[in-house]
């Protein structure tokens, strides 16, 4: 097995539970100040509307709060911070999340791993979801009872354990008995190898990536 060895970076990521995007209409805060936003409707051109002004598309902005927006979106109010993206469906279908790419490329997924708070680097060059022995150790995973390996990482040979986790959650989408690695590198960020991205449907257009539960 391989792994790329990403440097963590600032990034925004896109996290929606619903139906494909091609049914969903999507609201994504692309710029906020203090009594407008910039924002990016169903992937439009990006376009800046004042508090109480609605759009075409029936998307209100009721109030702007330091780092967030608060819309009327279809009769119910979400609040998104900036870099957020609200996807809202009109039926119910496969769990689906969208993800945006951070401004070098790179897909962050705000996620769980056994019900405790991650953040993942997509992966398609991972074999499965790897974790740094720091990671491990606060989500409470018992990694060193795993079966030791080796693996090649961007900083040479490192130990790892194999692990099974119990549950790996992004947006709506959760997949249980993921196969995973903990490598002994406590700088490494987390990645969504594909033991996860394998149960997907992945499409990618762009800047975007919607991952569809398969099974």
């Amino acid at each position: 097995m391989h792994f790329r060895h990403f440097i963590a970076c600032a990034a925004f990521s896109a996290l929606a539970a619903g139906t494909p995007a091609a049914i969903a209409q999507s609201v994504a805060v692309v710029g906020l100040f203090p009594s407008k936003v910039v924002v990016q409707i169903d992937g439009g051109a990006p376009r800046t509307i004042s508090v109480g002004q609605k759009t075409g598309e029936g998307v209100r902005l009721v109030s702007i709060e330091r780092d967030r927006a608060t819309f009327e979106i279809k009769g119910q109010r979400k609040t998104l911070r900036m870099g957020q993206q609200h996807i809202t469906s009109t039926a119910s279908d496969k769990p689906t999340v969208l993800l945006s790419a951070d401004t070098v490329g790179h897909f962050v997924a705000e996620g769980q791993i056994n019900g405790g708070a991650i953040r993942f680097i997509v992966d398609t060059g991972a074999t499965v979801v790897s974790l740094s022995s720091s990671d491990a150790q606060r989500l409470g995973i018992e990694y060193r009872s795993g079966q030791p390996v080796r693996m090649t990482t961007a900083n040479g040979i490192a130990r790892g354990y194999r692990v099974k986790l119990d549950t790996v959650r992004i947006g709506s989408i959760t997949a249980n008995n993921v196969d995973a690695v903990v490598l002994q590198d406590l700088t490494m960020p987390a990645l969504l190898g594909m033991s996860f991205l394998n149960r997907m449907e992945m499409r990618r257009d762009g800047q975007t990536m919607t991952l569809i539960k398969r099974y």
